[in-house]
């Protein structure tokens, strides 16, 4: 998933593919120490979707409140 496709995201969609995607590392963790999976590419590119994600989060996170609201 490509990070135009993620922006179009709201924040809880985005927390719910993190945590999809934070355990399908922990999961190819697991499969890679146990020698049912050799393609350790596989767990760089999850790791750099959750980048991704927490990322986008935490520019929304720091988003100039709208006029007359407060946090």
């Amino acid at each position: 998933m490509n990070t135009k496709e993620l922006r179009a995201l709201d924040a809880d969609e985005l927390r719910v593919r993190l945590d999809q995607a934070c355990k399908e590392m922990m999961n190819m963790r697991f499969q890679f120490s146990m020698g049912e999976q050799y393609d350790t590419s596989r767990i760089r590119i999850a790791r750099r979707i959750i980048a991704r994600i927490r990322t986008l989060l935490r520019e929304r996170e720091l988003e100039p409140a709208p006029e007359g609201k407060t946090k």
